[in-house]
């Protein structure tokens, strides 16, 4: 859906998606927020162009499985939200304006879906990713109405001098530390401990700054996920995370118990002569909820995924993900959503 918003007194829209329990009723908001790509230059606005809000549908559904209606929205400039991109670090390493600005969107998508009949607009939790992971405390930090509890997963906030790292860690943690001196809405935060970007020694000194001013917190590292488990929330299985997050749920009074079983998805045949890593990815690309989806392969038994707003939009993402992972191999599409590509 198009969320039509109001941000600094201007009319816009911010590209959303949905999942929500397919009956009557108001249901405890979920409002999820994603990160940058850690990439620079006009690379950076192409990359962030073509995001989409499906990306995060793993999570989504293991909130709607348990009575939630959930909302993946995309900030000012990504996707297809309006306004234009306007989360610039006014100077190097100045992360608060930036930090404040990402959260008046999710304010402002906040103040919107209150007003759904579908939403129980007193129970609103966010879950930020990254980049909004920041946002989201931001908001915590702003007390907004509604909002009852905040997910902060693997917070920080790039450089775009020095890729995939922060430029000035002691920044960030007077970023945290203004936060959390404002914020007295309870924030639960998860950093994997092979996190890339922000591992668990920045994230005990981030947090430490951040609960010294009072705000309501707690920290947890989880395992190690992958090469790289600042993207757990996003590629790991729920049940990796979702532990976690239950007893905070638990104590604000929300739902944890599954009530909705999970969608049946498709048994498809591991494509024929698919070498071993092309077998596992096939495999997650199966246990992935979304239908916005492409698997492609070559016929050397390479492949590569795509995802998109809808499974047509997944298939050139997923044939140039085989020919880059095959330096250029012939690439066909082999499944689209739940499907063979020939079904």
């Amino acid at each position: 859906m198009m969320l039509p918003v109001v941000i600094s007194g201007n009319k816009l829209s911010l590209e959303s998606f949905v999942i929500r329990p397919d009956r009557p009723g108001k249901f405890p908001l979920v409002v999820i927020t994603h990160g940058q790509p850690g990439i620079f230059g006009d690379e950076f606005f192409s990359e962030i162009l073509n995001r989409s809000p499906v990306g995060y549908s793993k999570m989504a559904v293991a909130f709607a499985q348990r009575g939630y209606a959930v909302v993946s929205i995309m900030r000012r400039g990504y996707g297809r939200s309006g306004g234009g991109f306007s989360e610039y670090l006014r100077q190097a390493c100045d992360y608060l304006p930036a930090v404040r600005v990402s959260g008046e969107d999710i304010i402002a998508a906040v103040a919107s879906l209150r007003n759904e009949p579908w939403v129980d607009a007193e129970h609103v939790v966010l879950l930020g990713h990254s980049v909004g992971g920041l946002s989201v405390m931001a908001v915590a930090a702003q007390n907004t109405p509604g909002v009852v509890g905040t997910v902060n997963f693997d917070g920080g906030w790039h450089s775009f001098s020095a890729p995939g790292q922060p430029c000035s860690p002691d920044n960030l943690v007077d970023t945290v530390a203004a936060l959390g001196r404002a914020a007295r809405v309870p924030v639960l935060w998860l950093y994997a401990e092979n996190d890339q970007s922000y591992g668990p020694d920045l994230a005990r000194r981030m947090f430490a700054a951040y609960s010294a001013g009072g705000a309501p917190a707690q920290l947890h590292v989880l395992p190690p996920f992958g090469s790289n488990g600042h993207d757990t929330v996003a590629l790991a299985p729920a049940d990796t995370w979702f532990p976690f997050v239950e007893p905070f749920l638990e104590k604000l009074s929300l739902p944890t118990k599954t009530v909705i079983e999970a969608p049946f998805f498709a048994e498809l045949p591991i494509p024929p002569g698919a070498i071993a890593p092309c077998q596992k990815a096939f495999a997650d690309y199966l246990s992935n909820p979304d239908d916005a989806k492409a698997f492609a392969v070559s016929t050397r038994g390479g492949c590569g995924t795509g995802f998109g707003r809808l499974g047509v939009e997944a298939r050139e993402p997923a044939l140039m993900k085989c020919k880059i992972n095959t330096r250029g191999g012939d690439c066909r599409v082999y499944a689209v959503g739940q499907k063979l590509a020939g079904d």
